[in-house]
C-alpha cells in the first residue's frame, strides 16, 4: 500500500500527529485496531468502509468516511479491496475544536464525517480531494480546510497540558496530583476530559499505559510477560492480562500470536505496528 503521511504546520501541530493518504490494496479484508491515545478523521475517496466498533454490535457502512474520538477499546475495520482515503490521526485532545459536539456523545460510537461537517461540506471537499494532483496536493486541501474550521475551545489548554503530562509519564501517574496541579477539582478535570478528549483522566492513562506496552514488544523475539507487566507499572501479571483483554478482546498471547502473524505475512507493509488481522 502506499502511504504518505506529514505533521501539518502551527497552530494544527498542537492538535494533530500527522495528515496521511493511503491507496492500495488492504493485507486482509478485516484489521483489529488495538485502542491508542489518539483521535482520527477519515475522508473515504474510494468504495465504503465496514467499522464495528466492539464485538457485541453489527457493523456499520461508512461511505463518506468516519471519525472515532479516543478508543476504549478495540475497533474492527473493513478496508474495500482498492482502499483510497486521506485522513488526520489526532492527539487525544486534537480533534476537540472541530467537534460539533461534546466528545463524550462519540465515545467508541464512529460517525460519518458528514454528521460532523454537514454533507454539502462534506461533498465539496471530497470532489476537489478526488480530482487533486497527488497525495501532497490532497494533503495540503485538507490541511487548509482544517485551518479553516479550526475554533477557540474552552478549557482546551487544561486538557492539553493535564494529557501531556499522563503522556510523558506513560500513564503512570497520579490523577489525583493532576488535579492538584492544576489547581482544579478532579470532578472538573473528569468533566474537562469527557467533553474534549471523551474519556476521563484515569481512562486516558490507562491507555497511554497499554499504548507504551503494545510498542514494547517485539513479535519477532521472545516476550517476558511478567517483565513487560512490571516495567509497565502493573499491580501483577493478572491485572496486566484483564488490561489486555479490556482493551483488545485478547488473552496477551492470543495477541502475540496475531502480531506474529501479521509480521510474517506481511514483514515490510505499511501498517506493520499495531493492526491485527480480524480472524
Amino acid at each position: 500500500m502506499e502511504y504518505v503521511s506529514r505533521v501539518p504546520r502551527p497552530p494544527l501541530d498542537g492538535l494533530i500527529d500527522d495528515l496521511y493518504y493511503l491507496e492500495g490494496a488492504p493485507p486482509y479484508p478485516r484489521l483489529t485496531l488495538p485502542p491508542m491515545p489518539s483521535a482520527v478523521l477519515i475522508l473515504n475517496l474510494g468504495a465504503p468502509l465496514r467499522i464495528r466498533a466492539g464485538t457485541d454490535i453489527e457493523a456499520a457502512e461508512y461511505t463518506d468516511g468516519c471519525v472515532v474520538t479516543t478508543p476504549t477499546r478495540a475497533f474492527e475495520f473493513g478496508y474495500p479491496p482498492g482502499t483510497r482515503s486521506v485522513g488526520v490521526h489526532f492527539k487525544p485532545w486534537g480533534l476537540a475544536p472541530f467537534l460539533p459536539m461534546p466528545a463524550a456523545e462519540l465515545c467508541d460510537q464512529p460517525v460519518t464525517v458528514e454528521q460532523i461537517w454537514g454533507r454539502p461540506t462534506t461533498a465539496e471537499l471530497q470532489d476537489r480531494l478526488a480530482t487533486a494532483a497527488g497525495p501532497h496536493e490532497m494533503l495540503t486541501l485538507l490541511e487548509e480546510e482544517l485551518m479553516r474550521r479550526l475554533r477557540e475551545t474552552a478549557g482546551l489548554g487544561l486538557v492539553r497540558h493535564t494529557s501531556s503530562v499522563i503522556a510523558a509519564a506513560t500513564g503512570a501517574v497520579a490523577i489525583g496530583d493532576l488535579s492538584a496541579a492544576a489547581g482544579v477539582s478532579s470532578t472538573h478535570l473528569a468533566q474537562r476530559f469527557k467533553e474534549l478528549i471523551g474519556v476521563t483522566p484515569k481512562r486516558l492513562a490507562r491507555t497511554y499505559r497499554f499504548a507504551a506496552t503494545v510498542l514494547a514488544i517485539d513479535p519477532a523475539g521472545p516476550v517476558d510477560w511478567a517483565d513487560l507487566a512490571g516495567r509497565a507499572s502493573y499491580f501483577d501479571q493478572a491485572h496486566f492480562g484483564h488490561e489486555f483483554r479490556t482493551f483488545t478482546g485478547l488473552t496477551p498471547t492470543r495477541y502475540l500470536d496475531r502480531r506474529r502473524r501479521f509480521l510474517r505475512e506481511h514483514p515490510s507493509h505499511a501498517l506493520d505496528v499495531g493492526p491485527l488481522p480480524a480472524d
